[in-house]
């Protein structure tokens, strides 16, 4: 399968116009993609992007059409959530400490599934 057959394959039943409107694009643009010319990565990008896109899947036909959400490390979440709901904190900083939380857990993930809960808590607590 062709980037143009990949293209329109996306494009679907939706007008060509305003597709070229959703992913922000020339409606020439994507008509020159459409009859065979390749875009430039960024533009192959933007498309993925604005069309929800997997830019794998759009550049080569390997992977999935759809971009996959990411599958949460639920054990990584709670601990980040335990460990930061039992400070006093106000409600939009809890938030942002879960996600860092939960984001210095998932960076630091050893091999053998061991969670960092010690550096996660000197993470957080290094601006306090």
């Amino acid at each position: 399968m062709s980037f143009s057959e990949r293209l329109q394959e996306l494009i679907g039943q939706e007008s060509i116009s305003g597709f070229a409107r959703r992913v922000d694009l020339n409606e020439a643009l994507i008509r020159k993609y459409l009859k065979g010319s390749e875009p430039s990565l960024s533009k192959a990008n933007q498309i993925a992007m604005r069309a929800n896109c997997s830019l794998e899947w759009l550049a080569t036909g390997c992977g999935y059409l759809y971009r996959q959400a990411e599958i949460v490390d639920m054990e990584a979440y709670k601990m980040a959530y335990e460990f930061v709901t039992a400070r006093p904190l106000v409600e939009e900083n809890k938030h942002r400490n879960i996600i860092a939380g939960y984001q210095y857990l998932r960076a630091h993930k050893k091999a053998d599934n061991y969670l960092d809960k010690t550096g996660m808590k000197a993470f957080l607590n290094r601006g306090q």
